[in-house]
């Protein structure tokens, strides 16, 4: 079953079970017939993947995301994912520490009275966050916030693995010039859709974190990028469906898009991949959203005809370290 909804976005809801070909040129194709499941689709969790372009105006990037938010909350969402730097996007390192607030500043009480009005879980996916050793080393975290309906954080992860690539055509990044590594990965929370593994960008170029998670007891991966224009196209959705295929989980990547000001542009092609790596939802050009329903069901009765968790040998290329704590 596929729909399109035209709200003030282009909208599209692809549900899980026999599929027809997607609105645009890849279709994708219907689940084996061993690993149907009978659960009837409008049961499911429906969960949101919101695509943004962020500027350096706060104010303004925070009114897009929260029409996006309203929009999902009035479709029936349960959690609605924004991307990496939904807060904003600056020109330089100098003014992104001069935008940046701690975790208990104005802006995450905004989205805080945002999920309570909404009645929905958000995951902010990358805000530029003022730790508490602020002071001493005058750099921020890159900071996976996780919100529940009534506006509390449950749970927070900070960037662990920093962008500092050169890659022609599309301009050096430096994240760590204003940017710390996170110092430790976050265990899967539950949430209304399922355990949620948060991890953030370039992070999924590491599959040793997604399986960390996946070990730990995700069933929703989830990755908030501002992926660039060169590499999105060559990668993007290559290294979104791999993580689905080897962790067996769903993978959920809200992504900027467009151009954010004159030095930066983004990707976008925010989606959902089911864990068999279908991409079940996807957005379109510009800012919008895309709705998917999430099937624990299929995941788990997937991992059993698949169990390649069981099949692994740790006696031979060593174990993926310290359980989470």
């Amino acid at each position: 079953l596929g729909a399109v909804v035209r709200p003030h976005h282009l909208l599209s809801l692809l549900l899980p079970g026999p599929r027809i070909p997607r609105l645009s040129a890849l279709c994708a194709q219907p689940r084996p017939r061993a690993m149907a499941v009978s659960s009837s689709s409008w049961e499911l969790p429906l969960v949101a993947v919101c695509q943004v372009t962020s500027t350096p105006d706060k104010q303004q990037n925070f009114k897009a995301c929260a029409e996006l938010v309203r929009e999902a909350a009035r479709l029936g969402a349960c959690l609605a994912f924004l991307p990496e730097a939904f807060d904003f996007i600056a020109r330089d390192p100098a003014e992104t520490l001069r935008l940046s607030e701690p975790l208990g500043g104005n802006l995450l009480g905004e989205y805080a009275q945002l999920a309570r009005e909404c009645g929905l879980w958000l995951s902010l996916g990358g805000f530029h966050e003022r730790g508490q050793d602020w002071e001493q080393t005058q750099k921020i975290y890159n900071c996976h916030v996780l919100l529940n309906s009534k506006g509390s954080v449950v749970t927070t992860y900070r960037k662990t693995h920093l962008c500092d690539v050169q890659v022609p055509g599309q301009g050096p990044m430096h994240e760590s010039n204003s940017t710390m590594p996170g110092p430790s990965l976050t265990s899967p929370v539950s949430t209304p859709a399922g355990k949620v593994g948060l991890a953030i960008c370039y992070d999924m170029r590491f599959p040793e974190l997604s399986l960390a998670l996946a070990q730990a007891g995700a069933e929703i991966l989830t990755y908030p990028s501002a992926f660039g224009t060169v590499t999105g196209p060559a990668h993007w959705e290559v290294l979104l469906r791999a993580r689905a295929i080897e962790t067996q989980c769903y993978v959920v990547a809200a992504a900027q898009c467009g151009c954010h000001h004159e030095k930066r542009a983004s990707y976008g092609h925010s989606m959902v991949v089911d864990p068999w790596g279908t991409v079940v939802a996807r957005c379109s050009e510009g800012p919008g959203l895309c709705l998917a329903r999430i099937d624990l069901s299929y995941l788990h009765q997937l991992r059993q005809h698949l169990p390649v968790f069981q099949h692994r040998r740790p006696d031979l290329y060593g174990s993926l370290g310290h359980p989470l704590s």
